[in-house]
């Protein structure tokens, strides 16, 4: 019987490679806390999601129909965070919340990771007999 690693993992590897991603985002928006204009960006993980694995497909019944596919948005996304105390240069980023957001990612990152080790330890030992 063949190892199936997408069901095998759980969907703990996305979770890591949503982490990897959202805390480079995190990071770039500490990086631009004192640029003018900068606007503060974010990545969500039900929008990640749900672009990735429920694309919304529109029913054509004659050729001459436009077809919908990717009409959810792109997995990639990045969607812009409304600021709760706009600054006067026009820069969104709230050093205090990007602070928290990414110790929280980092934490949830950890954690991830920690799941995932399991899994292939366990898988190890299922294999090895130990």
């Amino acid at each position: 019987m063949a190892i199936s690693f997408a069901s095998a993992f759980a969907g703990h590897d996305k979770t890591l490679e949503f982490r990897s991603a959202r805390a480079a985002v995190l990071a770039n928006n500490i990086a631009n806390a004192d640029t003018p204009n900068y606007k503060a960006r974010d990545i969500s993980f039900d929008s990640l999601f749900n672009a990735e694995n429920h694309k919304l497909k529109l029913a054509g019944t004659n050729s001459r129909h436009i077809s919908g596919e990717g009409i959810a948005g792109e997995s990639d996304e990045l969607l812009f965070r409304n600021a709760n105390q706009p600054s006067l240069d026009g820069n969104t980023v709230d050093m205090q919340r990007e602070q928290a957001e990414y110790a929280q990612n980092s934490l949830q990152f950890d954690t991830s990771f920690m799941f995932l080790d399991r899994k292939i330890s366990g898988m190890k030992k299922a294999l090895i007999g130990n």
